[in-house]
């Protein structure tokens, strides 16, 4: 979702084509107190990783980099980052597109098809994360904890993102 020049890396042109995804999916216009609210949320959140991971200070943060800080969260995930916590938030508020603290299947699939996740596939994923109907913020919590922590394949958190094979 972060790498979404598909580089290799991630940087703060990632970061500038994911609010201009996010201003698409939601028909944004540039003047929109949401939209601000959003970049300025993922500004601080790239601050955040950039300082945390960028071990080689080159303004991205390489693949290495990004599995290193994750491998750390593994570890201990009841213990976050401010960073992580801001960008949990972030994706729930992306997915929740009705503000209504809840995620349907629909504004599941409609995030993950802007990420180049397949309709079906994303339905799929929906599916497998064992939800019911909806994805309320203490399952998303769950689901993020497992997605970053569990080695088991098969695990629910392991589709959060619409992806069903890895």
């Amino acid at each position: 979702f972060l790498d979404c020049n598909q580089s290799g890396a991630i940087d703060k042109k990632d970061l500038d084509l994911v609010v201009q995804r996010i201003s698409e999916c939601r028909g944004w216009t540039a003047d929109n107190p949401k939209l601000q609210s959003t970049r300025d949320n993922l500004l601080k959140m790239w601050d955040g990783l950039r300082q945390r991971a960028d071990a080689d200070q080159d303004g991205q943060v390489s693949r290495e980099e990004w599995y290193s800080l994750w491998e750390e969260y593994a570890n201990d995930p009841s213990n976050p980052s401010d960073w992580q916590e801001t960008y949990m938030t972030l994706m729930f508020q992306l997915f929740d597109a009705s503000g209504d603290k809840s995620i349907d299947e629909n504004e599941f699939c409609n995030v993950c098809r802007y990420h180049g996740v397949a309709e079906a596939e994303a339905r799929e994923a929906f599916k497998k994360l064992g939800v019911g109907q909806e994805i309320t913020w203490e399952k998303f919590n769950n689901l993020w904890k497992q997605y970053f922590s569990s080695d088991e394949p098969t695990t629910a958190g392991n589709f959060i993102f619409g992806k069903t094979t890895f």
